[in-house]
């Protein structure tokens, strides 16, 4: 899939991560949108090399694995920022 496909899936899941799990981020909406563009490339990345699951076109299963990423990626940064 095109790195712009996924900066667009990071940028949805980004926000659905955000409305998930809302609370105080250290980046606040910026940040969360970023962290969910690096999440949605981590999660079609560990998608396919773990799970065998092609992440290719706009789909819901590409879509879902997205948010998952940036679901994870999200928590990991606040656990990380909060302690500061």
């Amino acid at each position: 899939m095109g790195i712009l496909l996924w900066l667009l899936f990071g940028l949805i899941a980004g926000a659905v991560a955000k409305m998930i799990s809302p609370g105080p981020d250290p980046g606040g909406w910026i940040g969360s949108i970023v962290v969910g563009i690096l999440g949605a490339m981590l999660g079609g990345w560990l998608g396919s090399m773990l799970l065998g699951v092609d992440v290719d076109g706009f789909n819901i299963s590409s879509l879902l694995i997205a948010i998952g990423g940036a679901l994870v990626l999200l928590l990991i940064y606040r656990a990380v920022m909060g302690r500061r």
